[in-house]
């Protein structure tokens, strides 16, 4: 499984659903939204607990058939990241069914020195995605893509991007208790404002579908992905995340200070604003070649 990838699937003993845990689905579902996570985690955990559910069956809940769940993933060959956030999941609903004797481990990942380059989006790709979409007639992707490149949101975070918003520059993101401000730079606040006022978006949300709804994080996932073929970029790098992780790059370049860049990227810690800045080992290598050290 490829890194990111939310989908897992295990073979299960038994056909049965583990009546244990489906009966604590519900209410857990209820304390993740009184908790304020976004409605595409809350998803992914209760998916990751109903596949757990479905594995256990109708056998007994231990912390030995969480620990053998989380052997078979890594047997599998899942990614130790997809795996740790399938644990992530179901240790939150260990604690909360008052079940913390279940809880597993993590596995121990190491620290990446260098970005895979099958991962890395550049800023050539990210511009002719840009165009990709514009060549389609497609203008709410193509400065959707601009949006969250251009401000560092989340894929989650959209729907903050109103009309209001534009017209103030900044973006009030509330999430799980916190609240975030997001700057609008001023050409994207005109594109934003434009674009609202061609499609009689009064006040709200700007990136809505055909029917007047707000995009949710798989449709801007497709619509991504849609590009790559006309855009020439490769697949694995195309997925909304990474053009938070372009913004980073490209901010710090100018920048050189991490701290504002943690908190304009809502991070509570340096560590994590770290992971965005990892390079590939081509832009180390070429950066190493401009030090002049040998003769």
């Amino acid at each position: 499984m490829k890194v990111g990838e939310n989908t897992v699937t295990i073979k299960a003993k038994t056909t049965t659903t583990n009546p244990v845990i489906t009966a604590q689905l519900a209410a857990y579902a209820a304390h993740l939204r009184e908790e304020e996570h976004s409605r595409g985690t809350i998803e992914k955990y209760l998916r990751d607990v109903r596949t757990f559910a479905q594995w256990l069956g109708a056998r007994e809940l231990t912390r030995e058939t969480a620990v053998e769940w989380k052997e078979q993933l890594s047997a599998k060959g899942y990614a130790p990241v997809t795996v740790n956030a399938m644990l992530s999941a179901l240790n939150g609903f260990f604690t909360f069914i008052g079940r913390g004797d279940c809880r597993v481990k993590f596995l121990k990942i190491q620290r990446r020195m260098f970005r895979a380059e099958s991962k890395a989006l550049t800023r050539e790709e990210y511009m002719r995605l840009v165009s990709a979409a514009e060549a389609r007639g497609n203008a709410r992707i193509a400065l959707l893509l601009e949006t969250i490149c251009a401000t560092g949101v989340r894929v989650s975070e959209v729907r903050y991007i109103t009309v209001e918003a534009a017209r103030q520059g900044v973006a009030e993101v509330s999430l799980k208790g916190k609240i975030r401000t997001i700057i609008i730079p001023g050409k994207l606040r005109k594109k934003l404002l434009k674009y609202a006022g061609k499609r009689k978006i009064a006040s709200g949300e700007i990136f809505l579908t055909g029917s007047g709804k707000g995009m949710d994080r798989r449709q801007i996932w497709a619509a991504m992905k849609a590009l790559c073929g006309a855009a020439r970029v490769e697949s694995s790098k195309v997925f909304p995340h990474n053009l938070r992780h372009l913004f980073a790059c490209r901010f710090y370049t100018v920048s050189h200070d991490i701290v504002k860049l943690a908190n304009i990227l809502g991070h509570s810690s340096i560590e994590t604003t770290r992971i965005y800045l990892v390079t590939t080992s081509n832009e180390n290598a070429e950066q190493m070649e401009l030090l002049g050290l040998v003769s």
